[in-house]
């Protein structure tokens, strides 16, 4: 009889295991069956590192089984002190337990002709921007750009920003001013310089022009 009640006491302390980071908050616009998933994996890949079965793993952080089977499969919500003691089993630092999460999170999807219409110099004169995606995270910023000069755009050649840009032409003919030296370009051509020197369109065709703009920079020092 004790015995039995000793295995309700159990699977009751699972629950409220499973349960307790339910009600807690995730960021916005990320779901808990997302994070949850995500850190089953990195539990499950790190346990296999280091060549434990699910048995050793559970034994080690005092926890079932049948608990650690339902975290690596993303079925419940471990609490922080389970999480704690799995690190502590495996010998890593806590934090690297949602590394595969962190990482798969900054990841930016844009639709074909969904990118963002950004206002910037060069707008007035017929340039539109269209952002094609962002990272989040990290010391570098990067910010790949789909830029289309119209018919009557006009020539702009004084953009200057800190970081390198990469430029390749998709479509049309210009002349592209770089500091003193001017480059043409036409479909397939590429230019990559760093983007402190002034810098932008000098002589356009008259006819649609349209290329990929690619702006890396520290983000230490802003844009």
């Amino acid at each position: 009889m004790a015995q039995a009640g000793g295995r309700a006491g159990s699977r009751q302390a699972e629950q409220a295991e499973g349960g307790e980071a339910e009600t807690g908050s995730t960021a916005p616009g990320v779901t808990h069956r997302s994070l949850e998933t995500a850190l089953g994996s990195q539990i499950r890949a790190i346990r296999r590192q280091h060549d434990l079965s699910v048995a050793d793993l559970a034994g080690a952080a005092g926890i079932s089984n049948g608990m650690l089977s339902k975290i690596e499969n993303g079925g419940i919500s471990p609490s922080l002190s389970t999480l704690q003691a799995i690190s502590t089993a495996l010998q890593v630092p806590l934090s690297s337990l949602f590394a595969s999460f962190e990482e798969r999170q900054d990841c930016s999807y844009v639709p074909a002709g969904q990118g963002v219409t950004i206002d910037r110099r060069g707008t007035k004169v017929g340039h539109i921007y269209q952002l094609l995606g962002h990272v989040l995270r990290g010391d570098v910023g990067i910010e790949p750009y789909l830029i289309t000069l119209s018919e009557d755009a006009a020539p702009y050649t004084s953009f200057r920003h800190s970081g390198v840009e990469f430029i390749h032409m998709l479509s049309g003919e210009m002349t592209y001013r770089h500091g003193a030296n001017s480059y043409p370009l036409k479909e397939g051509d590429s230019l990559l310089f760093d983007s402190a020197a002034a810098h932008g369109p000098e002589a356009l065709s008259g006819k649609r022009i349209s290329y990929l703009s690619i702006i890396v920079y520290p983000r230490s020092e802003g844009r």
